[in-house]
């Protein structure tokens, strides 16, 4: 698989990479120790080098689960983690809500190289920006980290363009991750113009719209208990119906290409920018196959320019997250 740089200095990575989220519940079952490691070790083998968790998965088991499964491979692969939850340090319980506050970062990046068996962090991103907490004491912090060998590159997750734009210029920001796909299209207005000025590299997250472009996911979809998206109103049975229009214009596309849908959709993202570098997880090794596949699909402009203006037309029925979760976006 090729490579791609994020930011103007930060680390080279595979141009997909692997999001670890999903093997420690959010779409259903849990799955056992060992079949949450292997999807990681087959992703490596695959030519993935870019691996995304966070301290919230869980919380903790999954950095738990990525430091076991590429302990091995760590000198080849590049590790993202992040911190910015309130997460009680003993129990694990979730409050619910956001904590930067410096003593807590550092708490967190400690412990998170404990479970990433690991002397440092590649990437550590702000999960969600803490709106008691000024962005320059978080980018100050983290800057430290980096200062003292802990952490590589610092990263923001769902922020603003003016708050990338005030941590940047404390701290360098190598990466800013958010949700990216041909199902929601709203960081191009002021977030990815923003970040190409600052030569910052960007990781979309649910590239495949929480596997709505898929193409298997209809209205009569059931989903198993855990999985979080009956709680989203974009994923309503309505929902599900009224924006089938949008999995047919990725599918006349793919069948052009005797490809899928999910390949389109992630070869679309690659195509919108050398520095963007989505993350796609899975629990299947069939389903991480296709993923990857995405990465040898050309589009053509033809094609570009059908996705492009085709889903811009179609009005999609929905929020992408449970209003909660919107909320504590800094978007």
């Amino acid at each position: 698989m090729k490579t791609r740089t994020l930011g103007c200095n930060g680390p080279v990575v595979s141009e997909i990479g692997f999001g670890c989220m999903s093997l420690t519940g959010v779409y259903g079952a849990v799955p056992e120790r060992a079949d949450a490691i292997s999807p990681i070790r087959d992703a490596y083998d695959l030519g993935v080098t870019f691996f995304d968790t966070a301290e919230s998965y869980g919380p903790w088991t999954n950095e738990d689960i990525v430091g076991e499964a590429l302990a091995s491979l760590r000198d080849k692969v590049v590790i993202a983690t992040k911190f910015g939850f309130d997460i009680d340090p003993v129990t694990a319980a979730r409050s619910g809500g956001v904590n930067s506050q410096p003593a807590q970062i550092r708490r967190v990046a400690e412990a998170a190289l404990k479970r990433l068996k690991t002397d440092r962090i590649d990437l550590f991103y702000q999960h969600r920006v803490d709106p008691a907490v000024p962005i320059e004491d978080v980018a100050g912090t983290v800057r430290e980290l980096i200062a003292e060998g802990k952490v590589g590159h610092f990263g923001l997750s769902e922020a603003a363009p003016a708050t990338v734009r005030r941590a940047h210029a404390v701290q360098p920001v190598a990466a800013v991750q958010s949700e990216y796909s041909l199902f929601h299209r709203d960081p191009e207005v002021g977030l990815l113009p923003m970040i190409a000025e600052l030569g910052i590299g960007f990781v979309p997250f649910s590239p495949l719209g929480a596997g709505f472009l898929t193409g298997v996911i209809t209205a009569k979809t059931t989903f198993a208990p855990g999985d979080f998206r009956p709680m989203v109103s974009r994923f309503s049975t309505e929902a599900r119906g009224a924006n089938q229009a949008l999995v047919g214009l990725v599918s006349a596309v793919a069948a052009r290409h005797g490809a899928t849908p999910a390949q389109v959709a992630l070869a679309w993202l690659l195509a919108r920018g050398a520095k963007i570098v989505p993350i796609s997880g899975t629990k299947r090794l069939a389903r991480l196959r296709e993923n990857l596949g995405g990465a040898a699909l050309s589009l053509t402009p033809e094609d570009m320019q059908q996705l492009d203006h085709g889903s811009a037309a179609i009005s999609l029925v929905g929020q992408r997250l449970p209003a909660a979760v919107l909320a504590m976006t800094g978007l």
